[in-house]
């Protein structure tokens, strides 16, 4: 069966971008139309991405505040763990978060469809759905195709053993030994989790430093937290050979400066990255500019090299972030639909949903020193915050970045419960160009650990009474 129609926008990828882009068109007059390959909308992120993993960190979050409460009076038995109604539970927020997007499409009459898109050429698509192929023509069109995981070489292909960030999620068991290969955020999130759970969890960085885009001194709490929980951590290292075994245990080679070792796990996950899913979409069809690493190329206003099509969210490059994607998509969409807009946002906010939560926006204090950029700092140790004592995150930290001129707020640093939320404050500081006196006049609820923000920024003016600092 074939079929031939024209749209005035089409979006390719129902993710948080590609369905925010959709939604904010429908808003403007546009007639939309969402394709997506999976068979609900929401994308990785929602799907087997970001909720899904949230919902399992929230868990392991638990357990191991259970596990604190010792050190308080408080002594509870070891949990009894149900892996199906952890998953069915995980499964139902997935679920109704995607039904929402789907209510929210209809009450916009943005039409969906179902199937692989590729380009035909700057003004048509192909789409493959279960009842055949339809050939769509357009007059705009804004991708938000997504990115796949990205394999290592010598990896064994379609093996049981061998977990991606999507297989991983769905908690077919817990492997008596996880290796995770790399140290980045999905690494460290899944393998939080798995060790929650009872997995002896070991990790391997190519790099020296876990979560190498943060800080170090903002990453060493969380640090010295997984030491305690996985079996191992080896930095500097390298995994050169993953041989399976009859009973789907894996060998696993692993170089280091240290020499060579070999260890059998029974699953590895492998966490290096992403890339983009340009190879998907026939892209030679049409006269689309990519860069040597085949992200699609954009400017300030979302559009590619084709003036009708623009593009967003991971497919465009890093940081490959939901949110990133989401204010990328309303933006095409509103250049799309005739109106003013860019995207100039000044930063955006990385979070690692770990416990401790690691969180930063703007400039770090790597990419200072580095690029030679002149700053000064306020901090605030959360071991001086009754809230954070009380909670038993002593070990938590507050920093800003400020230009030493100016005083404005350049970059934000957190580390510890809540940081993720936390890190809203820095970012509404960066954005609206606030100085220190801003956010230390700024009147903050006691005891919070919110005001561990306003007590870096006395810190950094000379202010702050909760510490003694000597001038």
């Amino acid at each position: 069966m074939s079929e031939t129609k024209h749209v005035e926008l089409v979006v390719i990828g129902a993710g948080p971008g590609g369905y925010a882009a959709a939604f904010r068109a429908a808003d403007l007059g546009k007639r939309v139309l969402l394709i997506d390959k999976d068979p609900t909308l929401g994308g990785v992120c929602l799907n087997r991405g970001c909720i899904p993993s949230k919902a399992l960190l929230h868990i392991s979050k638990v357990i191991e505040e259970a596990e604190s409460l010792s050190t308080m009076g408080i002594t509870y038995g070891k949990p009894e763990i149900d892996l199906d109604a952890v998953r069915a539970h995980k499964n139902k927020i997935v679920s109704q978060l995607s039904g929402g997007i789907s209510q929210l499409a209809k009450a916009r009459h943005v039409e969906t469809l179902r199937g692989g898109a590729s380009f035909k050429s700057n003004s048509e698509l192909t789409v493959n759905t279960e009842t055949g192929e339809i050939s769509i023509s357009f007059d705009k069109c804004i991708i938000a195709a997504g990115s796949t995981s990205v394999m290592i070489p010598g990896v064994p292909k379609n093996h049981p053993s061998i977990l991606t960030s999507k297989t991983a999620l769905d908690l077919i068991d817990i492997p008596e030994r996880l290796l995770v290969i790399g140290g980045g955020v999905i690494g460290l999130e899944l393998g939080q989790v798995y060790a929650a759970l009872g997995s002896k969890v070991s990790v391997v960085e190519f790099l020296p430093n876990l979560i190498p885009g943060a800080d170090q001194d903002i990453v060493k709490p969380l640090q010295r937290k997984l030491k305690k929980q996985f079996e191992s951590i080896l930095l500097s290292s390298k995994v050169t050979a993953i041989e399976p075994n009859e009973d789907e245990t894996l060998n696993v080679t692993i170089e280091n400066n240290k020499g060579t070792i070999t260890e059998t796990y029974n699953k590895v996950l492998v966490a290096v990255g992403r890339k983009p899913n340009t190879q998907i979409l026939n892209i030679k069809s049409t006269t689309i500019q990519l860069d040597d690493r085949g992200f699609i190329q954009v400017d300030l206003y979302q559009q590619t090299s084709v003036k009708n099509i623009f593009a967003i969210g991971d497919i465009v490059g890093n940081p490959m972030l939901a949110h990133k994607a989401t204010h990328e998509g309303k933006v095409a969409a509103e250049v799309a639909s005739g109106h003013s807009a860019v995207f100039d946002a000044r930063a955006i906010p990385s979070v690692v949903f770990t416990d401790p939560e690691v969180a930063w926006a703007g400039l770090t204090e790597t990419e200072a020193k580095e690029n030679g950029i002149s700053y000064e700092k306020g901090e605030f140790p959360w071991a001086a915050s009754g809230k954070a004592i009380a909670m038993g995150a002593n070990q938590g930290k507050t920093k800003i970045l400020f230009d030493p001129k100016t005083k404005q707020t350049l970059g934000v640093g957190i580390v510890g419960p809540g940081a993720g939320d936390l890190i809203s404050e820095g970012m509404l500081a960066i954005e609206m160009g606030a100085d220190a006196e801003d956010i230390g006049l700024t009147i903050h609820p006691h005891p919070t650990l919110g005001e561990s923000f306003a007590a870096a920024a006395e810190a950094f003016s000379g202010t702050i009474t909760d510490l003694y600092i000597p001038k």
